[in-house]
């Protein structure tokens, strides 16, 4: 495996729900547990732990925001989607990532959506799923 040294955590943070609701975003502790204990000198860059309160930003410092996040999955190594459902600035993420060359490692069950089927490097159905491969892969690190 290449070495990684910046993963980028992109994932569903509204998904299709309405107003200023967010999906539960517990999984990124889950995710970055894994990642530290298979790459301990990795940086993570979560987004929403840079901005917690996102969905309360203005218009201008929102789309400010948005850009520089996916410039940042572009510049990294790694791109880790948590998609349990559809995300939108997940797929706009993953498709710059594409572009560039940059792999994307989805976690999700929707293995037959284009998006994810078309623009991953690899795809796990389930966080367990993505844990054991770690393990198998980046044993003794």
């Amino acid at each position: 495996m290449k070495p990684i040294s910046t993963f980028f955590l992109a994932g569903i943070i509204q998904g299709s729900k309405r107003g200023k609701t967010l999906y539960d975003q517990d999984y990124r502790k889950k995710i970055k547990t894994l990642l530290h204990r298979h790459f301990p000198d990795s940086k993570i860059i979560d987004p929403v732990c840079t901005h917690p309160n996102s969905v309360d930003y203005d218009h201008p410092t929102g789309k400010k925001v948005f850009f520089k996040c996916v410039k940042q999955a572009t510049e990294s190594d790694c791109v880790i989607a948590y998609l349990p459902e559809a995300s939108m600035g997940t797929a706009v993420e993953m498709w710059e990532c594409n572009k560039k060359g940059v792999p994307v490692w989805s976690i999700t069950p929707m293995k037959e959506n284009w998006v994810v089927k078309f623009l991953s490097t690899r795809i796990f159905e389930s966080l367990d799923e993505f844990g054991k491969y770690l393990h198998s892969t980046c044993s003794d690190k």
